[in-house]
């Protein structure tokens, strides 16, 4: 009984609860290297969505194209074939139209100058993603050059100041922010830059089955 009156006699403590910080405040203690961080996310962010944009309205095409240019063609109606691929906005048609203007000539030249064509529209629509893989690249680099900066700040502060566990503990996951923040980013740009490859390689499918299926329309009367 007096063991017990003694427990209840004495005053319970409970842990402190840990100090809670919000994302934000975190990523603004990784420094001023995380400025240039941000700006390589709204870059990244920027160049895919006007890219994705871009290769999808490039892909679209009538299912019912290549059916009307072919009975164009056959039934020797060129300038109605011409007529609809001039008047279609994208690669597909840009190709048709410019191998309807080489009628008449022999089927490697016209294989050719659509070759010529179908390189140059897949070189539009591959523009600018050479700066999503510059920032995969990059963005780790200085999310790690953050880190080294940071980390060389503090052993300096402790070469000054003493050694002190808590000090050094807090300081360190404070410089690790950069790097986490630098592998995030180039993981965003290195997955936008393989997602628009693929988009990009379905469309250039489209293309070859667009230029095969029109040059076996023109070799249809001669079989």
């Amino acid at each position: 009984m007096n063991m017990l009156y003694y427990i209840l006699q004495v005053p319970t403590t409970t842990a402190p609860l840990p100090d809670k910080i919000s994302m934000i405040d975190l990523l603004q203690k990784g420094g001023w290297i995380m400025y240039p961080l941000y700006i390589l996310l709204a870059g990244a962010i920027f160049v895919f969505f006007e890219r994705l944009i871009a290769i999808r309205k490039a892909a679209k095409i009538d299912d019912s194209f290549m059916n009307i240019i072919r009975d164009n063609i056959v039934s020797g109606n060129i300038a109605a074939a011409r007529n609809l691929a001039k008047n279609t906005n994208n690669p597909v048609a840009r190709m048709i139209d410019k191998g309807i203007q080489r009628i008449g000539k022999p089927i490697e030249a016209i294989e050719r100058s659509m070759e010529n064509v179908g390189k140059l529209e897949m070189y539009k629509m591959e523009r600018n993603l050479s700066i999503l893989s510059l920032i995969a690249g990059i963005a780790p680099m200085f999310g790690f050059l953050g880190t080294i900066v940071g980390m060389i700040q503090l052993f300096y502060n402790i070469n000054n100041s003493g050694f002190e566990l808590n000090t050094i503990a807090g300081g360190i996951y404070v410089k690790m922010i950069t790097s986490g923040s630098g592998l995030i980013v180039g993981l965003i740009a290195y997955v936008g830059h393989n997602v628009l490859t693929t988009q990009i390689e379905k469309t250039a499918y489209k293309m070859e089955a667009a230029s095969a299926e029109f040059i076996d329309v023109l070799q249809e009367p001669t079989k």
